[in-house]
């Protein structure tokens, strides 16, 4: 007599009652989720950008500026190595690929040669473990040398600014509290971004496209920023605007600021954009350095009490206050004319972390509502007519038995719906083909075993002993070509896009249920309907 064990049918029983209870908010308005129990499951289907409208942003990741940077670091290292061992030099610049510098003493080349080899710096190629540096020397020997970055540099700055410029886009968008954002690379230097259900698109390109690179330097007061603009800017400086100040001509105000940086905003563990200035009541950005960044503060403060120093964001002056007295609490206030959304959207910024390279927008496309309206709508006719098409003809060819593998299909469907809600993973357009295609697979494994239930029947045996053989041993053909799907699914979804993720997750919901109402649920049926009925003969 065919046999299925208690704690089998309890396990049938829990699965189908969990998927059924995860299934049910889907079937309720968002809205009246919220008065229910804490206890009880509230999440909805997460539909993707295709499904519900949003943004979608392609974003392309400026490594040239941060290829700059280094080399003007470069420069400044050299101009301070140079002066500290005396050896002259003349026409110190940067071009778009090195810095260039002729020196006055075509003698001094083997020692300023030796001197500058020293700035380089190491860089560890993690895949094959080898070591190189970022700088390389260039002397040909008529007084001129030529400091230029290296292939090796070019490459390890290029991935770990896309690597961190990732991270900070996420970050950034984790703040605003959009579901589900889709961040992930595109090509060498590019960043795709989709927002599912996204309202104010305007504002997240205003915060992507935002560098939020806060640092503390002191101003310079060698010279007026008049002479300094007039060709006289001293070695070690810069002329910056400021961000909202103008002068009398309706023209930004101009600071000359030294480029030695005090303290910069990778120190900062916190800042608030929802207060206000007690005295004027403007809001202002309150901002906390962590221990290493307050030590520094409180000393750069201490060191220059009566100057004047900058904060400058994304290099404009926010605002040039005059150190009155040091600052040892490690935090501190910004002030610059902010209306309290600006204010909020800055602190922001500051805590998600500065950006290392700015982000330009190659492609912006916003999906409407309307659009996914009729995605979802035609999804849902497409999952129907499929869904009827198989009912019927697995009735047509197996009789009651097709009435086990169909009632197997809708809690298969179920489970499928129960699984996405509880893992919040999102629904795209590919991923209802994936479910259509699921329908269809998931009666293939009843048809191996009702065909092998067929030819135990031709054999000769009795019905219980047909059913118990054609389970038995159809159970290792059903397994192998279930796994061999699900781990192209898997690869899929490790190694796949946003809309190749969206199928794969769905396909491979649709492979772990269907196994389970194909091998567990319809044999239960069958056995229930066995051991009331008891019939002579199987009709099938």
């Amino acid at each position: 007599m065919s046999y299925y064990g208690k704690w089998r049918t309890l396990i049938v029983a829990a699965v189908c009652a969990v998927g059924f209870i995860f299934v049910m908010p889907n079937f309720f308005p968002a809205a009246s989720l919220s008065s229910l129990p804490g206890w009880l499951p509230n999440k909805q289907i997460n539909l993707g950008l295709d499904l519900q409208g949003g943004s979608h942003l392609l974003l392309e990741v400026e490594v040239a500026a941060v290829l700059r940077e280094r080399l003007e670091a470069i420069e400044d290292e050299t101009r301070l190595a140079l002066r500290g061992a005396r050896i002259g030099y003349t026409g110190l610049r940067t071009n778009d690929r090195n810095v260039s510098l002729r020196l006055r003493n075509a003698d001094d080349e083997d020692a300023a040669v030796d001197l500058l080899e020293g700035l380089a710096q190491p860089i560890q190629n993690r895949l094959i473990g080898t070591t190189a540096v970022d700088l390389e020397v260039a002397a040909p020997g008529d007084g001129t040398i030529t400091l230029f970055l290296t292939e090796e540099a070019i490459q390890d700055r290029r991935r770990s600014v896309v690597e961190q410029s990732i991270e900070i886009v996420r970050r950034r968008i984790d703040e605003t509290g959009t579901r589900e954002p889709t961040i992930q690379r595109q090509g060498v230097d590019r960043i795709l971004v989709q927002l599912p259900g996204l309202q104010d698109p305007d504002r997240i390109k205003r915060l992507l496209g935002q560098t939020a690179k806060l640092v503390f330097r002191l101003v310079d007061q060698s010279i007026t920023p008049q002479q300094a603009a007039a060709g006289r800017v001293p070695p070690g400086s810069e002329i910056l605007e400021a961000d909202e100040e103008l002068d009398a001509n309706g023209d930004p105000v101009k600071y000359l600021v030294r480029r030695q940086v005090m303290v910069s905003g990778e120190n900062l563990v916190d800042a608030q954009g929802n207060t206000r200035d007690q005295q004027t009541n403007q809001p202002v950005v309150t901002f906390r350095f962590d221990a290493a960044g307050g030590r520094r503060f409180g000393a750069a403060t201490s060191a220059n009490v009566g100057r004047p120093f900058a904060i400058v964001l994304d290099g404009k002056v926010v605002s040039a206050p005059v150190i009155r007295t040091a600052i040892l609490g490690g935090s501190g206030q910004i002030s610059g004319g902010f209306t309290l959304q600006e204010a909020q959207d800055l602190a922001l910024l500051l805590r998600a972390g500065a950006l290392p390279a700015p982000l330009k927008i190659l492609e912006e496309r916003t999906v409407g509502p309307d659009l996914g309206a009729d995605s979802v709508a035609a999804g849902k006719i497409a999952s129907v007519i499929a869904f009827v098409l198989v009912m019927v003809f697995m009735v047509a060819v197996y009789g009651l038995f097709g009435l086990f593998a169909n009632a197997a299909l809708v809690v298969n469907i179920i489970l499928i719906g129960g699984g996405l809600s509880a893992l919040q993973a999102t629904l795209t357009l590919p991923g209802i083909a994936g479910i259509v295609l699921t329908i269809g697979m998931a009666v293939d494994a009843n048809v191996l075993i009702f065909e092998r239930i067929r030819e135990e029947t031709r054999a000769g045996k009795a019905p219980f002993s047909a059913i118990e053989a054609g389970y038995k041993r159809a159970l290792t053909t059903i397994i192998d070509s279930n796994v061999t799907t699900f781990i192209a699914a898997l690869l899929l979804f490790m190694f796949g896009s946003g809309p190749v993720k969206g199928f794969a997750v769905t396909l491979s919901f649709g492979i772990a249920s269907s196994m389970f109402t194909a091998i567990m649920l319809t044999r239960l049926l069958t056995t229930v309907w066995l051991r009331r009925r008891r019939p002579a003969m199987l009709p099938l």
